[in-house]
């Protein structure tokens, strides 16, 4: 493996210059969202906390006190923020090859009254002329018609509008309450805890533990995290929890003593989510083989004998495909492990289903993944859930009778509770993916969590990925990173001094040294780093990328035709392609999966320059060349997960351009991934007959 050479086998030169940096500081991949809550200025940490096992005892009573009482007494919770949704696609526009993505929401027309009323108030509470009419808009969406009297009451209801931060809900607050705006007062309490757990969720979290809770509210500068923690449950957008404590950490007991728990709190809506992901699975296991689909038999699927199930797996074609087809016949829902090299075992299992007379489809992340499984019917995500583009029963199931899902790590719970709900009792469903890759961008870890719960079979392919990129990511996979031979340059390994010379290098590879040395075009390769800001962000070499490749003075919202670009309509959700022109309507992208996108001008804050990808963006997809680059600031933050995820994006050819030094090594070999705390695993614990 080069350590020294590009793929055209000639000594790096040296960078000309300063590199095109980006802003200061660094992005964490996906939604930057911080990972701490700061201390919540103007207000100085007043905070006396008591002893970790008195905390721990109030925030249970707290729990008991709210789960005791009739639910018809608890408040009725505020409605939760909608989630950004993708544009409806435009008439006589291809349909969006593209993972789940619900239609855009109607937005109501805002009272002229209401919303001249809230941009005075926001005006006077300190917030900039030229933002407070878009935050006024945010504002009415999220709290109604009566978002000044909301606001007049409960300055700090402004924390639950989309970028507002502690310190300026806190300054907004002061402006209106003046001295009476204290650290203690209840409403920034309950407004804090909502938004510490909304944070949470950013980074994946579906819940978090009463200490983690506690001592995130003790930094934000509350004197009182119990009392915040109790306004924001009697509030009702949290909910308390208590489960048995499981995992490395949990303390081992004897037979006759009680098993030690732990108090969780979530926010109502993941709460929801995640219990009805969980009974969706529940259904699925307890209906298995009853004579419950009624669909399926209106539509004459047959009853399928286990000598036809044999033979169907004897015929499979290799002895992992064989084995995923036993699983389907035995059971109801079964895990598929495996990476690229693994979708001929989809494949197979999808024709011996339809071999067998059952309604079978399969369901990718992105139309890349759609393709590459080359079935016929294949679809993705999004359109299957779609409404009229599967067949549907009178009851609105999915008319299927087996599904196979690809890439279902991507999954987040609130996408797994829609997915699950949209099948009929009885149907079959297979979750297939990578278990060494990255988690979804939404909370929730669903494949990982029923892996470790053990609530159905699981079928880990055999099929290798050949050649020096497989064998690289699956020494990864296994905490290892070695040296590979790699005759034909498919992997070379780059060092750079800082993250000023990992971008010079890297966009010197996609411009130069791949296509000239390789025959992969530019457009054929993708720049892949951490994060979007700091040196070596994906803006930085975005940046850098499009004075080499195509300059220009960004005509149409800082964009130009040419511009290589990705759409982000939701977290999680990302449409690679091409700006093809523009004009009032808005800008025309060639999507990579096929078809074009109007993107109207409200809307072109969600794209951004796509030569250069977070790998949370490149989830689902490959390309023949990929370069990764590891900035040193990105050191401390990387993961295994991320390493084994970002070197398996490539096909043909990988280079690596780090400045990380050791901290790559140690990365693979000591931190698997970054934790985060779930319920679906004592969930399906408590629903499912395997649990």
């Amino acid at each position: 493996m080069s350590q020294t050479q590009d793929p055209a086998g000639g000594p790096v030169p040296e960078p000309r210059g300063a590199s095109d940096g980006g802003p200061g500081g660094s992005g964490n991949d996906g939604n930057e969202a911080s990972e701490a809550a700061r201390p919540a200025a103007p207000f100085a940490t007043a905070a006396d906390p008591a002893g970790k096992a008195a905390q721990l005892a109030a925030l249970t009573a707290a729990v008991r006190a709210v789960e005791q009482r009739d639910p018809a007494e608890r408040p009725a919770a505020r409605p939760a923020r909608p989630a950004p949704q993708a544009p409806p696609a435009s008439e006589g526009e291809a349909k969006a090859p593209a993972a789940p993505a619900a239609p855009a929401p109607v937005v109501p027309e805002l009272p002229a009254d209401a919303l001249r009323a809230t941009v005075q108030l926001l005006t006077h509470g300190g917030a900039p002329a030229a933002a407070a009419a878009e935050l006024a808009q945010a504002a009415l969406g999220v709290l109604g018609e009566d978002a000044p009297a909301v606001l007049q009451e409960d300055p700090w209801a402004l924390l639950g509008l989309p970028g507002v931060r502690p310190e300026q809900a806190d300054g907004f607050a002061q402006a209106l309450l003046g001295p009476a705006a204290g650290p203690g007062d209840p409403r920034r309490g309950r407004a804090l805890a909502v938004w510490l757990l909304e944070q949470a969720a950013l980074r994946g979290h579906s819940a978090q533990t009463a200490q983690e809770l506690h001592a995130a509210l003790e930094k934000a500068g509350l004197p009182d995290p119990d009392e915040a923690v109790q306004a924001a449950l009697e509030d009702g957008r949290v909910l308390p929890f208590q489960e048995e404590e499981t995992g490395p950490g949990a303390r081992p007991v004897a037979e006759d003593e009680e098993p030690p728990m732990r108090v969780l709190f979530a926010l109502e809506r993941l709460a929801q989510a995640e219990e009805s992901a969980a009974e969706g699975l529940a259904r699925l296991l307890a209906t298995f083989g009853t004579p419950t689909a009624e669909a399926s038999e209106a539509a004459g699927a047959p009853e399928v004998e286990p000598a036809d199930w044999e033979r169907a797996a004897e015929a499979a074609g290799s002895a992992s495909a064989a084995a995923l087809v036993r699983a389907v016949a035995a059971a109801p829902l079964v895990l598929h492990t495996g990476d690229a090299a693994a979708l001929g075992e989809l494949s197979a299992l999808l024709r011996a289903a339809r071999g067998l007379g059952l309604r079978a489809r399969a369901a990718s992340w992105t139309g890349y993944g759609r393709d590459a499984l080359g079935e016929p019917e294949s679809v993705t995500l999004a359109e299957l859930l779609r409404p009229g583009a599967v067949e549907r029963t009178e009851d609105d199931f999915l008319a299927l009778d087996l599904l196979v899902v690809q890439d279902a790590p991507l999954l987040d719970l609130e996408q797994a509770a829609t997915l699950l709900d949209a099948l009929a009792d009885g149907t079959r469903l297979v979750l297939s993916g990578d278990p060494g890759q990255l988690w979804s961008a939404g909370p929730g870890r669903l494949f990982a969590d029923l892996l470790a719960a053990k609530a159905c079979p699981v079928v880990a392919s055999r099929t290798p990925d050949l050649g020096p990129i497989g064998e690289l990511v699956s020494g990864i996979g296994i905490g290892e990173l070695t040296e590979v031979e790699a005759p034909e340059k498919q992997v070379v390994i780059l060092a750079a001094r800082d993250s000023g010379e990992a971008v010079h290098r890297a966009v010197q590879l996609l411009t130069d040294s791949i296509p000239r040395a390789l025959g992969i075009p530019a457009e054929q390769t993708v720049l892949l780093t951490p994060g979007h800001g700091g040196p070596a962000g994906t803006r930085a070499l975005n940046a850098a990328a499009k004075a080499r490749l195509n300059p220009g003075p960004g005509r149409f919202a800082g964009f130009d035709p040419g511009d290589r670009v990705v759409y982000s309509p939701v977290p999680g959700i990302n449409h690679p392609g091409r700006v093809v022109g523009g004009d009032q309507a808005g800008l025309r992208l060639a999507l990579a999966d096929g078809g074009e996108l109007v993107l109207p001008p409200e809307r072109v804050d969600r794209l951004r320059h796509g030569w250069a990808l977070t790998v949370h963006q490149a989830l689902g997809r490959r390309w023949p060349g990929a370069v990764v680059v590891i900035p040193e600031e990105a050191g401390p933050g990387l993961t295994r997960q991320w390493v084994y995820t970002a070197f398996g994006r490539a096909e043909r050819h990988l280079s690596v351009v780090h400045a990380a030094g050791p901290a790559l090594a140690q990365a693979v070999a000591e931190r698997p991934a970054a934790p985060r705390t779930t319920r679906l695993r004592a969930l399906l614990a408590e629903s499912t007959p395997l649990g």
